[in-house]
């Protein structure tokens, strides 16, 4: 997700005819997808997304009982897709390395910096995941993420409470500097803080202490 400008590109819109019953749903999420960086989630309707999908008005509710379940579907496969940018950070170097480490918080923040309507999105959609173990097992696959570069990095298991710590002080700091970053208020003495720099040095403060 480094190029930023391929994860901003609008979803093509397929037009009617040439739609097959399984594609509708992935398309309306397509649509929603746009809207929502446009207009945030509350500034769209199922209508317009309907129509950006080629079908009618209609047509979303054959697979989505309301407009909030169709949010809940744009933050699902939100949610994939961070989960297999993060793995693809962290295999594109050696593994227990701390730019492994540093990776996946590179694709975290490029997520939130390519689709930041998303991403508040994911974070914002509390309401009823306590309700949608679907959402909140995603949620912690992508922290698992996270936990298995740590683990790898400090020679532990996964389950080591101290590879837990470590990897949720990470994960804080990333996802702190990223809404950090999209709410423009990442500047310090006028000064543009650099995503990897930041990343590595954090990396290096939680974890180096104890790599070899």
């Amino acid at each position: 997700m480094s190029d930023e400008t391929s994860s901003q590109a609008a979803p093509s819109v397929t037009p009617k005819a040439s739609y097959h019953h399984g594609d509708l749903r992935a398309q309306l999420i397509a649509a929603v997808r746009e809207l929502v960086e446009t207009h945030g989630p509350d500034g769209f309707s199922v209508a317009e997304a309907a129509r950006r999908a080629g079908v009618s008005s209609a047509a979303p509710y054959k697979h989505f009982k309301d407009r909030h379940e169709i949010l809940r579907g744009v933050v699902s496969e939100a949610m994939d897709r961070l989960r297999a940018e993060m793995e693809i950070g962290a295999a594109a170097h050696a593994p227990g390395s701390l730019e492994a480490v540093a990776a996946v918080g590179q694709a975290y923040v490029d997520f939130a910096r390519a689709e930041p309507g998303v991403f508040r999105l994911v974070f914002g959609l509390t309401e009823g995941h306590e309700n949608a173990p679907d959402l909140l097992a995603k949620g912690e696959g992508c922290f698992g993420v996270v936990v298995q570069a740590v683990a790898a990095c400090l020679s532990l298991t996964p389950a080591d409470p101290d590879v837990q710590r470590r990897a949720y002080l990470l994960w804080s700091f990333v996802h702190g500097h990223s809404f950090l970053t999209i709410d423009m208020k990442h500047k310090v003495a006028a000064a543009e803080i650099n995503d990897w720099d930041y990343l590595m040095e954090i990396s290096r403060a939680i974890l180096a202490p104890s790599v070899s």
